[in-house]
């Protein structure tokens, strides 16, 4: 709250903040402008009946309810969300992507421009299945007819085109809140999707729909444990294994350079938000195949009995081994021990006690493991933590949090607020300069 307070104090923080604020108008107008050909009355009653756990689910949570509206801004963050992360992933595959990341800034330059192009392809494959599900019914599972009134070729297409273009101007919009506001953009744009049916949804355990059918215990349990969640997320998120790294005293022409010690920073959960949304993206996906197939098919109903609900036991289990496989794997991806070994020994690092080159990378595989299984065990508590509660409670399944929610929430909100601290200290100096510029021995 005081960095808050510093920065609306300082005059340039105080225009960054008010431009992030006008996007996001924007961006929440466009959730609710509906695409052309939708109608606005069918969906409003589809809506407030019916309800989706499967992929499209997940893209609604990422839309903050937009993709159900059928809006201009359907899709959200989600192409952009995948494409980085295939781009990520095919740095492992294809030799350029990997020389690209180690050129720099100019590099980097490049894979961002790949990943909007990949954005874009992703984007138009995406608003074409969400077009023609909805067309056929199966957006809101056969319950809601005559979401697209006109179904003609033109209209479909004319929907595809707008809602592709809608996660451009996304796409847009968070370069600049990144570029002239505080933060990441498409990190605040996340945040605020996911926070837009945040406290709707907490309310209605204790209100419920018209008052009546609430229950004010369980409103206030599942808010004391989304509290305590929430500080313990906080503290793993800001933990870190320090590794020692000494550097050795080198002379470059007339100077000495090195002799310094500092350490190599290691999170606990290094793979981030990944492996719950990764999770919970393919277990969706039979959810979604199952809807196209005839109700009364065998695969369809296993699938429907065993994957559909999150309280399944065989969701349970393959959930859980899923979260664990892409913790190790994500990490592996995004984390060398190799290079990183290699980069040290280059200029002259080395850890106290560990001999440089192969042995340090050795041993940086060694902790890596380590802190992945911690990791993992700490996803999995996270992650599971709104299936123990709708068991226990009997909840409806629509939780106003969940695993995602909460580590998204508490990692990007982290993440904007040492920004905003890092910048209010940039125009604070009243703590070491005087007024008058003048220095005064001893005061």
């Amino acid at each position: 709250m005081r960095t808050l307070i510093q920065a609306f104090r300082t005059k340039e923080l105080r225009k960054k903040i008010f431009f992030v604020l006008g996007m996001i108008i924007i961006y929440r107008i466009g959730a609710f402008i509906p695409a052309p050909g939708v109608s606005e009355q069918a969906v409003r009653a589809c809506t407030a009946s019916t309800g989706s756990e499967n992929f499209i689910g997940l893209v609604n949570l990422f839309s903050g309810g937009a993709m159900l509206q059928l809006s201009i801004f359907a899709l959200g963050v989600m192409p952009y969300i995948t494409a980085s992360i295939v781009i990520q992933l095919l740095r492992v595959v294809i030799p350029r992507f990997e020389t690209l990341h180690k050129e720099g800034q100019s590099g980097e330059a490049k894979l961002t421009q790949y990943t909007r192009y990949l954005t874009i392809g992703l984007a138009i494959l995406q608003s074409t299945t969400i077009v023609v599900t909805a067309k056929s019914g199966a957006l809101f599972n056969y319950q809601c007819p005559n979401i697209i009134p006109d179904g003609s070729i033109w209209t479909l297409v004319v929907m595809v085109l707008v809602m592709t273009g809608g996660t451009g101007l996304i796409m847009w919009m968070a370069e600049l809140i990144t570029e002239k506001g505080i933060g990441q953009g498409m990190s605040i744009l996340i945040f605020l999707s996911i926070c837009s049916g945040f406290l709707p949804q907490l309310w209605q355990i204790g209100y419920g729909t018209n008052g009546s059918d609430g229950n004010w215990g369980k409103f206030a349990i599942v808010t004391g444990v989304l509290l305590v969640i929430m500080v313990f997320v906080n503290y793993v998120e800001l933990s870190q294994r320090r590794i020692p790294v000494q550097y050795t005293r080198r002379m470059i022409g007339r100077k000495m350079y090195g002799g310094s010690s500092t350490y190599l920073p290691l999170k606990i959960n290094m793979s981030g938000v990944i492996p719950p949304i990764f999770a919970s993206s393919i277990l969706a996906i039979p959810t979604l195949i199952a809807q196209f197939g005839k109700s009364d098919a065998g695969w369809v109903q296993w699938i429907n009995t065993n994957l559909a609900n999150s309280t399944t036991l065989w969701y349970i289990l393959l959930y859980a081994l899923m979260i664990v496989f892409f913790t190790f794997f994500y990490t592996e991806i995004t984390f060398n021990p190799d290079e990183t070994a290699d980069n040290m020994k280059q200029y002259g690092g080395f850890i106290p006690g560990i001999r440089a080159g192969n042995a340090t990378a050795r041993y940086l595989k060694y902790v890596i493991n380590r802190l992945n299984t911690v990791g993992a065990v700490y996803l999995l508590f996270v992650a599971l933590l709104p299936t123990v509660l709708i068991m226990a409670l009997n909840l409806n399944t629509q939780l106003p949090f969940g695993g995602t929610t909460i580590l998204i929430i508490a990692g990007v909100g982290l993440d904007t607020l040492r920004q905003a601290k890092a910048q209010t200290e940039q125009y604070q100096y009243a703590g070491f300069l005087f007024e008058n510029n003048e220095h005064i021995e001893g005061k």
